[in-house]
């Protein structure tokens, strides 16, 4: 069976990211100057509805329609979304079925090598960017001269660089993991307005990260705080039973010890939630179910030659849900509906005044930092027409 094909200007309403809305633009100027040079866009390029059917061949033309449209549905999203993220966003709207989502993921890729989609467009894991990567200031305009205004701007509303303690007075501390790179990138906006931090489960296999992980729960709970752990993943038989992998996980690192003297977590009082993905939530949503519980391994917990497959968390699936899962990433054409799903779990423990309760210590912040430079004494008006002067007004 076809999918019905790809509606240009589909998408989630609400203002895209900038990055998104930048991307966009360089790739469709980019369409404009490399794939059409011969053939004219005929001013159908994004905005026109065009239809494709996956299960045939990308052809050089369809390949660049392919991409025009992928563009105008990037920055309609909002948010970056991994290649895989883009074959559940397009199932969503009935573009392709499910045994489409390889086809898909190579088609974004091709077009990322071919020029046609920006290198940057698709989410990537953090593990895989490089570090200590340095541009010239200069190379995007800026000039010494701005710094210096930017400098002097900072001197005199620079609260912003002092981080309050958001947690103090508060009952519980709050930290967050998902299984996707797609549903941190939903996640972050929400994320920032609580100040709770968040990570993909994949940073669980570094030791490091899980130390540090620990260690603020650890800190937390010195200052009398109740910690959570937040989670959201796939629904599967592994996906269901994810409290115990985290806490076992946390407890290896029990008897660890810092070179500052700090000692190592011990998880047992730690609330772990696991708030998505639930049957409910994806029955409601009509989200996408994988007909198999292929696992990392190759292999098919349904089928007997799977060693896990007699075990009776997996019997008690197979009895409930059946042979099928649900991947994390099926939420992804749904960020309304998502990041409702999240402010609900946080809300449960932080109540439903959190972000007053953390407005409120920034306003004290920047009531004291201004009652500090008035202090000084230093001319503000002088510095503020400098600040001015520098940047050319």
């Amino acid at each position: 069976m076809v999918g019905r094909g790809m509606r240009c200007g589909v998408g989630s309403p609400g203002p895209p990211d900038p990055s998104i809305v930048k991307s966009y633009k360089f790739g469709i100027d980019r369409l404009k100057r490399v794939c059409y040079a011969a053939e004219p866009l005929r001013n159908q390029l994004p905005m026109k509805i065009q239809e494709f059917d996956l299960s045939k061949r990308l052809g050089a033309k369809r390949i660049r329609e392919f991409a025009a449209c992928i563009l105008e549905l990037g920055a309609r999203a909002g948010f970056k979304i991994s290649s895989r993220g883009w074959a559940y966003y397009l199932e969503s709207e009935r573009v392709i079925n499910k045994n489409q989502f390889d086809r898909v993921e190579d088609a974004i890729n091709r077009c990322r090598k071919m020029g046609l989609l920006p290198i940057d467009f698709v989410a990537e894991e953090p593990s895989r960017q490089f570090e200590v990567v340095e541009v010239p200031t200069a190379r995007d305009g800026t000039t010494l001269e701005a710094v210096a205004a930017r400098n002097i701007d900072d001197l005199l509303e620079g609260s912003y660089l002092f981080t309050p303690d958001w947690w103090e007075g508060e009952e519980y501390y709050i930290q967050i993991v998902v299984e996707k790179i797609d549903l941190k990138t939903l996640f972050l906006p929400v994320c920032r307005r609580f100040h709770i931090p968040i990570a993909t489960s994949k940073g669980w296999s570094s030791m490091l990260q899980r130390a540090e992980y620990a260690r603020r729960f650890s800190e937390a709970e010195a200052m009398g705080l109740k910690c959570v752990l937040l989670y959201c993943g796939d629904h599967d038989p592994d996906g269901l039973r994810i409290s115990d992998f985290l806490r076992s996980n946390l407890a290896d690192l029990a008897e660890v010890e810092w070179s500052d003297g700090w000692p190592g977590y011990d998880p047992d009082d730690l609330i772990i939630h696991r708030f998505g993905l639930n049957k409910k939530l994806i029955d409601k949503h009509k989200l996408t179910w994988i007909d198999n519980l292929i696992t990392g391994s190759g292999k098919d917990l349904s089928k007997r030659n799977h060693p896990n497959h007699d075990m009776p968390y997996v019997q008690e699936y197979l009895r409930d849900i059946g042979p099928r899962k649900c991947e994390a990433n099926a939420i992804i054409p749904y960020p309304v509906v998502a990041r409702e799903l999240v402010v609900e779990a946080i809300e449960h423990y932080l109540g439903e005044n959190a972000e007053e309760r953390f407005e409120a210590k920034e306003v004290a912040r920047d009531k004291r930092y201004a009652e500090i430079i008035a202090e000084t004494g230093l001319d503000l008006e002088k510095l503020r027409k400098a600040a001015d002067k520098l940047r050319g007004r």
